[in-house]
């Protein structure tokens, strides 16, 4: 599943998770745990992690291996953006093969920057109640929210530069990886500016015959 900042790849994997009984795999995640397991890669990691480097390729490609090695979700996998660079695409190719597994689908949620970057910048969370609110497109108001207006908060990282280097570096990197599935024909892409329901039912549509 790809998909930029904002693109709602989060929430549609989440929805083919608790529908079709698959898991989903982020590299953040696997290498969380290995820190929080303390395991010897996990202090090598956070040692690198905290220089404020991203983890080599051989790093994640040993943690994607351990975990196709597994036979508990055989072809029944769901990758979170990754892969994040072309080599690893084809090393995931090398490990599918290798433990008999594939890919049955790429998918790809296409998005107008524009309404994106309004989405993150607009993004608003209430540090007393947890309610989310967006300033463009669903405000706080006294009708929906009982807190003072004080009590909401923006993140850190949500604004104009960071989100701007972000778009930038995801279509840098990814249109490579997106034109090598394309040609092995695995790509689909969806318009990621229509509902979440209208999205969801369309990759339901694609991925249907997963169910069999």
């Amino acid at each position: 599943m790809f998909g930029p900042p904002g693109a709602g790849k989060g929430t549609q994997s989440d929805n083919l998770v608790k529908d079709f009984k698959l898991l989903k795999i982020s590299t953040g995640d696997l290498l969380r745990k290995e820190i929080k397991d303390n395991t010897s890669l996990g202090i090598k990691i956070k040692a690198i992690i905290d220089q404020g480097i991203l983890a080599p390729d051989e790093i994640i490609n040993g943690l994607i291996e351990k975990l196709l090695s597994k036979k508990n979700y055989i072809n029944r996998l769901i990758f979170d953006g990754y892969p994040r660079n072309l080599d690893q695409a084809k090393n995931l190719d090398y490990l599918m093969e290798k433990h008999n597994q594939k890919i049955s689908y790429v998918l790809s949620l296409n998005v107008d920057e524009n309404i994106i970057t309004r989405r993150i910048l607009g993004r608003m969370v209430c540090s007393k109640c947890g309610l989310n609110f967006n300033k463009f497109f669903n405000p706080s108001t006294n009708k929906n929210h009982q807190c003072e207006q004080k009590f909401l908060q923006v993140r850190s990282d949500d604004n104009n530069k960071t989100l701007k280097n972000r778009f930038a570096t995801y279509k840098k990197e990814r249109k490579p990886i997106l034109d090598y599935y394309k040609n092995q024909n695995l790509l689909y892409e969806i318009d990621g500016m229509k509902g979440i329901p209208v999205i969801y039912k369309e990759i339901c549509h694609i991925i249907n015959p997963i169910e069999a």
